[in-house]
């Protein structure tokens, strides 16, 4: 090249971003390992040949001076202080070749250029490791996703606004965290929406729909309309609003104007929130839901409790000028509906019963079944259950059953408890749509099938629809929970004791389960049955202890049958954990279950080792116990018989 360093009139000194230059340059990936060990926050880094070639310009060429007008823009890094590079250039020139190329190849060029360079900037976004990131947006459930404040700055003013106000902190050398419920404070949003904006800022390219997150479990939905979609797509729209993406709002907005007549008129409702948050972006996304709406069955109590008020004063004036007088439709509940619905709301199941008895209305009058499944706690409406004053299979007026409303809710106890008073799972809505479907509908495909360590909470709308399958399958109880119980017989000690051990390992291996049966079967209401109690009656009274070693009281009763009631539920509705359950406490080798399953040989010795803890544990809980129980016995009386007898590899016993 003519040209050397030393001949150099002028040396411009230009801030990079290095995970920009990183990305497009391969030398510059080579060398940033000892960028990163410089103790300087900014690096120095001549623009030789070796890392820049130059192709060779011919001397017939003519050549056309280029002024290198860039101004010494900001990056990221100095904001923050973090590493950066600087690279000494000269002024630039290109030749007439380049400029008289025909329009065609010189698109294509251009195509070309582009298409890498939005690649590149991808590969950064998708990069395993943060790639040299100075920021991290949090998503609820502790998730986050390294950033960098260059390309979010460069392509949102929203975030551009966002992290100039981080610069004024005074740790600006740290990596900045944004949280994102503070960013998107109007809506809630999840991490596939979330990843899905952030590659489009990247990249310029909206990125293929994420695997199970657009599609819903029923496996007749051709899903592009289904909740999982719409939810999806909403949830970009919003993100997109909320960080001033203008060409994305309209064509997410464009996507959903495309679908919405194929929309359930409840999902419908959480579209026109949106729409409405987003305002002068989406009028025609606004407008349009508004009209579906307002020609929908969609009662004013639904409307009100998902909309903002002049939202629902729109649509109720609509309606009165489009002749739809129907009560329902146009006017709020009466005064006495009312009361009930706000006691309700305060969890006043009391004040509910007194209102009652003025007889003014009834609950199957006010809904309030309805109400309390679709609006109120789980632990209000089953207690509202426990009154026995309203039909659990009755259709509001827009022929949904009580249990339909709650396969919406998606609460695994508030449907359990409605099975178990009746509730008909067969039952349809006028179009034909089971509780099931419903449930199946609103669930993502990738929540429903994503496997559960055991231990950790299930999807509790992947319950709803385990609960919903076993009842419409009317599979009778079975006698005994397992090998172990039937073998106690009438000694209703040790039934007592393997209750106890039972649920206590549901608790342990299937918590959200065991809560949605324990709950229902009020085992909390019971006193907990333990050996130490019974020993320390025992010595209050040998004599007892000679004639009776264990003698039945009322309150061993009640936390006998509530404990049952709690097996005979898991049985029914979550068979899955059940058969688990059984194998444990009827296996004398828990390290056989570990081979159960198409698991991996790694997940299956994890397991190994998991189930061999959990034996060893119990074994030693046994053995003290039962040490404990046969030095009282002897003390209290040299005639007494041991009340524990087992092989200490069985687990029926009670710490």
């Amino acid at each position: 090249h003519p040209f050397s360093q030393s001949s150099l009139q002028s040396r411009v000194v230009t801030p990079l971003s290095l995970s920009l230059i990183s990305g497009r340059f391969v030398a510059f990936q080579n060398r940033r390992k000892n960028v990163s060990k410089s103790p300087s926050p900014l690096t120095c880094l001549p623009l030789s040949l070796s890392l820049c070639p130059i192709p060779a310009i011919s001397k017939l060429s003519p050549t056309f001076p280029v002024t290198d007008s860039r101004m010494a823009f900001s990056d990221s890094n100095d904001i923050s202080n973090g590493s950066s590079i600087c690279c000494v250039a000269t002024t630039t020139t290109t030749t007439a070749a380049d400029v008289l190329l025909p329009e065609t190849t010189a698109a294509a060029a251009d195509a070309a250029a582009l298409q890498r360079l939005s690649d590149n900037l991808d590969s950064i976004f998708d990069s395993a490791g943060d790639f040299y990131a100075d920021a991290k947006i949090v998503v609820a459930g502790d998730r986050e996703v390294a950033v960098h404040r260059c390309i979010l700055s460069g392509r949102s003013p929203f975030f551009r606004a966002q992290f100039a106000s981080k610069a004024r902190e005074k740790d600006r050398e740290k990596v900045v965290k944004l949280e994102l419920e503070e960013l998107a404070k109007d809506f809630e949003v999840g991490f596939d929406s979330l990843v899905a904006v952030l590659g489009y800022l990247y990249s310029g390219k909206v990125r293929p729909l994420p695997k199970g997150v657009c599609v819903c479990v029923d496996d007749d939905c051709c899903h592009g309309a289904c909740r999982p979609a719409v939810d999806f797509m909403v949830e970009v729209l919003y993100l997109c609003h909320t960080f001033q993406i203008a060409e994305l709002v309209a064509l997410y907005q464009r996507h959903l104007l495309e679908i919405l007549e194929k929309v359930a008129s409840d999902d419908l409702l959480v579209v026109l929130s949106v729409a409405n948050i987003c305002g002068n972006s989406c009028e025609k996304l606004l407008a349009k839901c508004t009209n579906i709406i307002v020609n929908s069955d969609v009662d004013v109590t639904t409307l009100d409790k998902s909309l903002p008020q002049h939202i629902v004063k729109q649509i109720i004036d609509r309606r009165k000028e489009l002749g739809l007088t129907e009560p329902e439709y146009i006017e709020y509940p009466d005064k006495h509906v009312k009361r009930i619905h706000r006691a309700l709301e305060s969890d006043d199941v009391e004040l509910v019963r007194m209102l009652l008895r003025e007889g003014h209305t009834t609950l199957d009058d006010a809904y309030a079944l309805h109400y309390a499944v679709a609006h109120c706690d789980a632990k209000t409406t089953t207690e509202l259950l426990e009154l026995g004053l309203a039909d659990v299979n009755r259709r509001n007026r827009r022929g949904y059953t009580v249990l339909h409303v709650a396969a919406m809710r998606k609460e695994p106890k508030i449907i359990v408890s409605l099975l178990t008073k009746g509730a008909q799972p067969t039952d349809v809505t006028y179009d034909g749509r089971k509780a099931l479907r419903i449930a199946k509908r609103l669930t993502k495909a990738v929540d429903f099938y994503k496997a559960t360590e055991q231990g950790k909470d299930a999807p509790k709308d992947r319950l709803c629809i385990e609960i919903l399958e076993q009842a419409e399958r009317r599979e009778p109880l079975l006698g005994e929970g397992s090998v172990s119980l039937a073998k106690a017989g009438e000694d209703l000690r040790m039934k007592l004791l393997y209750l106890e051990n039972r649920v206590a390992l549901a608790r342990l291996l299937f918590p959200i389960e065991a809560k949605v049966a324990m709950d229902i079967a009020q085992v909390d209401g019971t006193s907990e049955f333990t050996l130490s109690k019974n020993i320390a009656d025992a010595r209050r009274n040998a004599v007892d202890l000679n004639e009776s070693p264990f003698i039945l009281k009322e309150e061993h009763l009640q936390r006998m049958k509530a404990l049952s009631k709690t097996v005979e539920l898991g049985k029914r509705f979550f068979p899955r954990c059940s058969e688990v359950l059984n194998n444990i406490m009827d296996s004398d080798n828990l390290s056989q279950l570990a081979f159960i399953g198409d698991d991996t040989p790694e997940e299956r010795q994890r397991k190994k080792r998991r189930y061999i803890e959990i034996q060893e544990a119990l074994i030693k809980a046994f053995t003290e116990d039962k040490v404990e129980l046969d030095s009282s016995t002897l003390s209290s009386s040299s005639s007494t018989t041991p009340i524990c007898k087992a092989p200490p590899s069985k687990l029926n016993f009670k710490r």
